[in-house]
């Protein structure tokens, strides 16, 4: 994930939606492998609430991208608590039963 970033920054905030969202355990988790704060909005549903702030939108009942941006409002804050060691040796486990599963 952290390779998808657009910046180098080491200041970077993972911003989450979904359903998924509603587990603190997933999304602390997250926060402990990636080592860096995620996110959760009030509004978890972006998805559905971004196809309906663009019909509106385009009807012209709804306000501009960035006026529409603002409305974002935090609900939690996950912080990363892992130490890094621990966090790296699960991935590392992850990425080596994802190679047991691969076909040759």
């Amino acid at each position: 994930m952290q390779g998808d970033w657009a910046t180098e920054s080491k200041d970077v905030v993972l911003r989450v939606d979904g359903g998924m969202t509603a587990s603190d355990w997933t999304m602390q988790f997250i926060a402990d492998i990636l080592g860096a704060p995620v996110d959760r909005p009030r509004m978890t549903e972006t998805t559905a609430l971004g196809a309906a702030w663009r019909a509106g939108h385009e009807a012209g009942v709804w306000p501009n991208a960035e006026k529409f941006a603002n409305s974002w409002a935090l609900e939690t804050r996950f912080m990363p608590g892992m130490e890094r060691a621990d966090a790296d040796k699960r991935c590392e486990g992850w990425k080596q039963a994802v190679k047991r599963t691969l076909v040759e």
